[in-house]
């Protein structure tokens, strides 16, 4: 859904992964156990690749995650990072499949120190304190996969406010800023656990450590697999997102062998493209996602103006004299007190958009309308011209608010346009530019509706004239 962040809910996140890879060269803690390097030769890996994921790869064959038949390995790509074909790998064919064991989920968290400090916690927020955890422990079982997740992405959570001034007017900036805000408050809570368990907590967490943790899980996490509504899955997670990509059912929970004598439930990713030998092992993120989505949860956007898109908010007002019965017509449809139409560039609107704003507009003479016995006769009512009054009022809304938005940002599409064809933005200013342009675009295509709509007021049939020929009173009786 364009630019919307839902909360509370359940569905925090989806099969995500983020395109650029930032780490720093670790070496091995003494403390760590030394590898027993099973048969599988891991020269092949791409020396440019740093060394923390080299080990990470290690640690994958050595705990029978990978093996000689596993046919993706770590690569690097135009993203930075991802998984790369090893062979020829066929549509649908399995390409990883990670035991239930190594799943980072609120079981994971529940089976150690901090799960009955975390077990009242949002599942998100108990998956942050223990990634931070983790992260400092020097003998910790997730050594090797914290050492590969990089220090922040290019979502605009993490965007300096001068960053943030290049959206300035978006709907993008006021959703990272309610996001950023949202975070903070969740930060401000959890604090006080943090505090009376601090032999769980030896170390400081302070807010930027917190935005770090949610980022991850922000980009990384897949969510609705099975009975697991949120979990990381180390070396699935290397999986980037491709547009070529148009469909979302290539990952399963399956049952399969989970070792040389062990059986378990796996994450299982199939290849959703046929492959040849060294392409990349490419996902979908989501097909309904907007840019302003993927900027805000992975820091990148697709070229494609497919994924523009802006939200028209509207809202039945508390003051309106026939608040109760709006209400109770716009609930018996599915819809409430406030509505958010999702509006994407080159699509038609959604199909309660107008029937939703003829219900709003309505007044004066036309409210007779609300006095049906039946609310879903009212709605089909709606979904025809009421009246001139009513459909003029409702187009003045539309280019009123379309115009409002327009005026809020600092350039023009023109301008972004130029700035897109000079190329040499940065990844952040790229973003910037695209989401902008994007949101103008889909505004414009909304005010291009609305007028050509007002221009031909005159010609559309309204309600008293549908209602007369119904009984007969003009034109041929049906």
């Amino acid at each position: 859904m364009a630019s919307v962040f839902s909360l509370p809910s359940s569905s925090f996140l989806c099969p995500l992964k983020i395109t650029k890879f930032r780490t720093k060269i670790q070496t091995l803690h003494s403390s760590q156990k030394p590898f027993l390097i099973n048969s599988l030769q891991l020269t092949e890996l791409d020396p440019k690749i740093p060394q923390p994921v080299q080990i990470f790869w290690k640690w994958l064959c050595d705990e029978g995650i990978v093996s000689v038949k596993t046919p993706v390995m770590p690569g690097v790509v135009p993203e930075g990072l991802g998984l790369v074909a090893k062979r020829d790998i066929a549509k649908g064919e399995t390409v990883l499949g990670v035991p239930r064991r190594f799943w980072i989920n609120t079981d994971t968290v529940a089976g150690t120190e901090i799960g009955n400090v975390c077990a009242g916690l949002e599942p998100w927020i108990s998956l942050a304190l223990f990634l931070l955890r983790e992260k400092r422990r020097d003998d910790s079982k997730w050594k090797y996969y914290m050492d590969v997740l990089p220090e922040c992405t290019d979502s605009t959570i993490y965007w300096s406010e001068e960053e943030l001034s290049e959206i300035q007017g978006t709907q993008l900036l006021s959703t990272t800023l309610s996001v950023k805000d949202y975070v903070k408050n969740e930060f401000q809570k959890v604090e006080e656990v943090i505090r009376r368990n601090k032999q769980l907590f030896p170390f400081p967490i302070t807010l930027d450590d917190f935005f770090w943790a949610f980022g991850m899980l922000r980009s990384r996490a897949f969510s609705r697999v099975g009975n697991q509504n949120l979990m990381l899955v180390p070396f699935a997670d290397l999986a980037n997102h491709s547009a070529k990509v148009t469909t979302e059912d290539h990952f399963h929970e399956v049952g399969g062998p989970a070792g040389l004598f062990s059986w378990d439930l796996l994450f299982s990713f199939q290849s959703p493209l046929k492959l040849k030998a060294g392409d990349q092992f490419l996902v979908q993120y989501g097909l309904k996602k907007s840019n302003a989505d993927m900027a805000l949860g992975y820091g990148f956007i697709e070229p494609s103006s497919a994924r523009d898109a802006f939200t028209l908010t509207l809202e039945i007002s508390q003051s309106d004299d026939f608040y109760g019965d709006k209400l109770d017509i716009a609930e018996s449809n599915g819809l409430g007190e406030t509505a958010y139409f999702d509006i994407k560039l080159g699509q038609s609107l959604p199909p309660a958009l107008i029937p939703y704003l003829r219900l709003v507009a309505l007044s004066g003479i036309d409210a007779f309308l609300l006095e049906s016995i039946s609310r879903n006769a009212v709605w089909d009512h709606l979904k025809l011209p009421v009246s001139r009054t009513n459909e003029e009022l409702i187009c003045k809304i539309v280019r009123d608010a379309c115009k409002s938005a327009v005026s809020g940002y600092h350039t023009t599409i023109e301008e972004d346009e130029k700035l897109m064809e000079e190329g040499n933005l940065s990844s952040r200013l790229h973003i910037a530019v695209g989401i902008r342009a994007g949101e103008k675009k889909v505004l414009q295509q909304i005010d291009d509706i609305f007028r050509e709509r007002e221009l031909k007021l005159d010609e559309l049939e309204y309600y008293q004239e549908r209602r007369l020929k119904d009984l007969g009173l003009v034109g041929e009786p049906k």
